[in-house]
């Protein structure tokens, strides 16, 4: 039986069917929680609750659309239905875009902040009254190193993944003594659907799914506020507190916004590429 702080505690995890949502719920489970995971994609939730089960947890398959704020409120009622509680809520669900700002389009824009910002934002604002009433749990926000190192062509992810990070901030003050906590993950980039089609430069710090999964668990147990990884992000973040135009050079330097593959390239009309890699 798992013991541990969070034997037996109730998580939902949203964009569970691939990446880090996939790879929080199983580190998850293997800590003693058991598992509401949510997302777009049953067949995919399906195969993870599978797993789950076989590590002796329960899970809770949900297909969920968080851009509509009904579909999002009637998950967190039936979670509270089923089990009486929620103690952690994971807030993964994401939609990766890159454009040119000067190819920007204001479609781009809402299509990024429907995902990224608004289902973030419905989901916390669901569960946050039952938190409150119970004076515990802890919501913890995937969010990206782009909220405080912005890449270029990460526009459109960045806009919308900076105002739900600079909310749930608000939020973390907003909750002291309350009993509830929040946490901020900024991870660099990670080994997922999400860059695919990039060819990244050597030195590109990519990290994997499952340590940020492992991060996400560890900093649940020691509430932790703001998490930034890989240890090398955290030095170019302390450079550019410091000196801002270095830590554009050391971007510029190292092309840390990577280039597109080929295939993808082919698929574009000059440097006026939109991409869009769905994460949930």
């Amino acid at each position: 039986m798992p013991q541990g702080f969070l034997r037996d505690k109730i998580a939902v995890v949203t964009g569970a069917s691939s990446g880090i949502g996939r790879a929080t719920a199983l580190e998850l489970a293997k800590a003693g929680a058991h598992l509401v995971i949510a997302s777009r994609r049953k067949m995919l939730l399906e195969e993870l609750a599978s797993e789950i089960e076989e590590l002796g947890r329960d899970a809770l398959v949900e297909v969920v659309d968080i851009t509509e704020r009904e579909q999002v409120e009637r998950l967190i009622s039936k979670v509270i239905s089923h089990y009486g509680q929620i103690d952690i809520l994971i807030v993964c669900a994401g939609v990766y875009y890159r454009s040119l700002v000067e190819n920007l389009s204001l479609d781009i824009v809402d299509r990024s902040l429907a995902i990224n910002f608004y289902g973030g934002l419905f989901t916390i604002l669901a569960v946050l009254p039952h938190m409150r009433a119970r004076n515990t749990g802890h919501i913890v926000l995937v969010s990206t190193m782009d909220t405080k190192l912005g890449l270029p062509g990460d526009g459109p992810y960045a806009i919308a993944k900076s105002a739900l990070s600079s909310f749930v901030d608000v939020l973390r003050q907003e909750l002291h003594e309350t009993g509830v906590h929040t946490t901020i993950i900024l991870p660099g980039r990670v080994d997922t659907a999400f860059i695919e089609d990039l060819k990244l430069p050597r030195g590109s710090m990519i990290i994997s799914p499952q340590v940020v999964a492992r991060t996400i668990v560890r900093s649940i147990k020691r509430r932790k506020a703001i998490v930034i990884l890989p240890f090398l992000a955290n030095v170019l973040y302390i450079i550019k507190v410091f000196s801002p135009r270095l830590a554009d050079w050391i971007i510029r330097l190292l092309h840390m916004q990577g280039w597109e593959k080929e295939e993808v390239r082919s698929n574009s009309s000059g440097n006026s590429l939109v991409k869009e890699q769905i994460g949930d």
